[in-house]
């Protein structure tokens, strides 16, 4: 067991819509992922999600609604709800989520990872 520094692991990459795993507990994976643009449509059906911002905003669309999320503030979203995310600026977030979890769910993408980089 070490702690993490979070500032020190979103140091260590640059990239976008790539998420990184940081930790892991009781099956679930701690991401830290940076995003900027827009994601695409997507659900997960079997796996809850949770985007807490660490730096900058987001936007979470969903079909009925959109959901903004600033520094310091969390959103989950229910398995099976559609949804895409969106930065207009360079944002840093931390995921949470079931490690069987694929970041594009029931969408194939040029930004589908199967594999996750451990850092």
């Amino acid at each position: 067991m070490e702690k993490v520094n979070i500032s020190e692991k979103l140091a260590q990459f640059t990239d976008y819509w790539n998420p990184r795993v940081v930790g892991e507990l009781n099956e679930q994976h701690v991401k830290l992922v940076k995003l900027k643009g827009d994601f695409i449509w997507h659900h997960h059906e079997n796996a809850d999600e949770l985007f807490l911002v660490i730096k900058g905003k987001i936007t979470i669309h969903l079909r009925d609604r959109l959901v903004e999320l600033e520094e310091g503030e969390f959103f989950i979203v229910p398995r099976g709800v559609e949804h895409k995310t969106a930065a207009e600026n360079e944002a840093h977030i931390m995921l949470f989520e079931p490690k069987y979890t694929i970041n594009t769910g029931n969408v194939q993408d040029k930004r589908t990872k199967d594999r996750l980089e451990q850092i």
